[in-house]
């Protein structure tokens, strides 16, 4: 592999959510019923959230920060339409994402001129001109930089943007790749009972990343990328989904999506990692996605992994809830601060249902 993390920067909005105040915003917009009620106070304790970073405003007793976007049933039952929802991404991903890449650039010890190429992952929203034109102006970035999206490849989208940074550092050992993941899956709250999208209610929040990759040869690195891997689950097109619907992107998450996980994950990643002449006992952490606890308790199942094994994800699942994208990246950027030893593995899953690994190797710490 050809790629080194120099810096990292992650960013959150400045509205925090705590969960038992998403709850009851949630009960007023989605229950009809006390059993309902009852049902949805439960999902919500049982998610292991504690709060979320949010951009919603104007909801009815706010926490501080937050305001009213959950009420909007006295104008329609399904609540805003995707162009509102759209018009509040176009106006607040952006900053979001030119904070974290700001932060990782100075992690990095480099400069925006720096950068040869922009990769943003996204699958929350969609406009033209798009967030990687925005963060040429904000960051100063060159009018040269060449771009690309990854978008709507959901939780793992941030491992697929890291691949394709690789094979960029290994077309020019001189490019310095800038690699930003952000979404706001808040503005896609669903109102009504369905099980399926009020358990998404429940888990998403908001949040962005970014990572400066090069090639190897400068010891200032945090991590060096060393392997990647994709599995497709045979018949599962339509266990993990999320589409454009007229009032939000609607997603949809199967009850069989842990029994998949613990029946298919095992086999997979043993072979993968022997053919790297390594076994389950050789890594040394763990930044397993936080789809929600039941995909973590499916995890550390199938995989036999001890106690703590995954105890970064079970954090970061706890302060953000799960962010799409950014939240592998997040793990990661918790375990570089915390010094954890690699090998480090990384597993995301995402619509199809497909999985993806990605393997680091410790550098030294950055500059």
């Amino acid at each position: 592999m050809n790629l080194s993390i120099l810096g990292i920067g992650t960013a959150v909005p400045g509205n925090v959510l705590p969960q038992h105040v998403a709850a009851r915003l949630a009960a007023e917009v989605c229950c009809e019923t006390e059993r309902e009620q009852r049902a949805l106070s439960v999902l919500y304790r049982k998610t292991g959230i504690d709060r979320r970073n949010v951009v919603l405003t104007d909801v009815p007793d706010p926490p501080e920060g937050c305001g009213n976007f959950y009420n909007h049933v006295g104008e329609n039952v399904r609540g805003p339409g995707t162009r509102e929802r759209m018009a509040r991404y176009e106006a607040q991903a952006p900053p979001l994402a030119a904070e974290a890449c700001a932060k990782a650039l100075q992690d990095a010890g480099r400069t925006a001129r720096d950068v040869t190429h922009l990769i943003v992952a996204t699958c929350s929203g969609f406009s033209a001109p798009g967030i990687d034109l925005h963060l040429v102006d904000q960051l100063g970035l060159p009018r040269t930089v060449r771009r690309l999206q990854v978008g709507f490849m959901g939780c793992h989208a941030a491992m697929n943007a890291l691949m394709a940074a690789d094979g960029l550092c290994a077309a020019d050992p001189g490019n310095v790749v800038l690699v930003c993941a952000v979404e706001l899956c808040s503005l896609h709250f669903q109102y009504g009972w369905d099980p399926a999208r009020v358990m998404a209610n429940a888990l998403f929040g908001d949040g962005a990343v970014a990572i400066v990759a090069a090639s190897p040869g400068d010891k200032a690195v945090h991590w060096r990328l060393d392997g990647d891997g994709s599995l497709l689950f045979h018949a599962t097109g339509q266990d993990m989904s999320w589409k454009i619907g007229d009032h939000g992107f609607e997603m949809y998450l199967s009850q069989r999506v842990p029994s998949l996980i613990e029946q298919n994950l095992a086999g997979w990643l043993t072979e993968w990692l022997a053919a790297r002449s390594l076994s389950m006992r050789d890594i040394g952490c763990w930044a397993v996605h936080p789809g929600g606890p039941r995909i973590l308790k499916a995890v550390e199942s199938a995989l036999d992994l001890p106690a703590q094994a995954l105890a970064a994800s079970w954090e970061v699942l706890r302060d953000f809830g799960n962010m799409s994208s950014p939240t592998t990246l997040f793990i990661l950027e918790r375990l570089t601060r915390s010094g954890a030893n690699g090998p480090c593995l990384m597993l995301g899953f995402g619509p199809g249902l497909a999985a993806e690994v990605l393997l680091f190797h410790r550098g030294e710490p950055a500059r």
